[in-house]
């Protein structure tokens, strides 16, 4: 009975042994992915920012500036793009469209990111564009890989259209989840002037013929969950001005915004709230069920090897013979 059971265990120990490395090299990556058609938006502000005034080409301090971020997955081109891909692909359509204090567009700028569903890298496929303009990313874009690891990244600016590295700080604890902290700093860097322009009849076509150009730098910072990958908290310091030109009269420069772009309280509690709940779900597949199933099959073969060592003890007792014959005498 004992050696009957002491197979059983055995089996069971092996099966729980081989299911471990299978959970997490194999499973994981087909079933952590991100959603084709996931929607998310996203609402960040700059109080007390300066912004441009195009009518007297002056920077004025205004109350808030409100930057609405959107992301939609776009189901279709995803289907297409896989055909050729050979792997699950998310097309996002994003739009980052800015307003002033009175609700009026300060800019609008349009983006399709493509990426790798589990991984996060960047696809290159046809579409691939930053404001109308084609680009080919190196590098991540608003999200990090699940199972972020403590080092730096490299990451894509859609404003420069470069790629950077973004440093990893830290590990911070926010509101009660432990993150990453990582932190990019985009020096100086000429950049074009968005194809939708805040004052009617200018374009930037127009802006580009008095010769005036567009710079921008920013210090992005992120505190990004590592085991989903997803930020819970950005904010940006990011400062926008022009220079030269026939636009600007006898100036060499002006600002056309100035200010510290954070994520709106009711956004940063949904958010965090939302990681929290996808967290548990990846780290099943990741780290608990595969590490459990290991200790599960390594505890079934010692209790099986135990139960076969009681089955031969020598001390158990042997059957009883029956005594030979003694030989008769003459």
């Amino acid at each position: 009975m004992r050696r009957k059971a002491s197979l059983i265990l055995l089996a069971l120990a092996v099966f729980f042994a081989a299911l471990s490395p299978l959970l997490r090299w194999y499973a994981f990556p087909r079933v952590a992915k991100i959603p084709a058609g996931q929607y998310q938006d996203m609402v960040l502000e700059a109080k007390d920012a300066t912004l441009l005034d195009y009518g007297s080409m002056t920077a004025k301090k205004v109350d808030k500036v409100t930057v609405v971020q959107t992301l939609k997955g776009n189901v279709e081109a995803s289907e297409r793009i896989e055909r050729t891909a050979n792997r699950d692909v998310v097309v996002w359509d994003g739009l980052s469209y800015v307003q002033g204090p009175d609700g009026e567009m300060v800019s609008k700028i349009p983006e399709r990111y493509i990426f790798d569903a589990h991984t996060q890298e960047p696809v290159h496929a046809t579409g691939e564009s930053v404001d109308g303009d084609p680009v080919r990313r190196e590098g991540i874009e608003f999200k990090w890989p699940f199972l972020t690891e403590k080092r730096d990244y490299e990451y894509f600016d859609a404003q420069a259209r470069i790629t950077e590295p973004i440093h990893y700080k830290g590990t911070q604890n926010f509101r009660g989840v432990d993150v990453y902290y990582f932190e990019q700093t985009i020096p100086w860097t000429k950049v074009p002037f968005p194809k939708v322009m805040p004052v009617e009849g200018i374009t930037a076509e127009s802006v580009a013929k008095t010769g005036t150009t567009r710079w921008y730098t920013t210090v992005r910072k992120f505190w990004v969950e590592p085991v989903t990958g997803a930020p819970v908290y950005g904010e940006e310091i990011h400062r926008e001005e022009l220079r030269g030109g026939t636009l600007l009269g006898d100036r060499e420069k002006v600002t056309a915004f100035a200010g510290h772009v954070k994520m709106r309280e009711d956004y940063i509690r949904s958010t965090v709230d939302l990681v929290k709940s996808q967290r548990l779900l990846v780290a099943l597949m990741s780290t608990y069920l595969p590490w459990g199933f290991l200790v599960l099959g390594v505890g079934l073969l010692a209790l099986s090897l135990y139960l076969e060592a009681r089955s031969r003890r020598p001390g158990d007792p042997s059957p009883a013979r029956t005594p030979e014959p003694e030989p008769l005498s003459a």
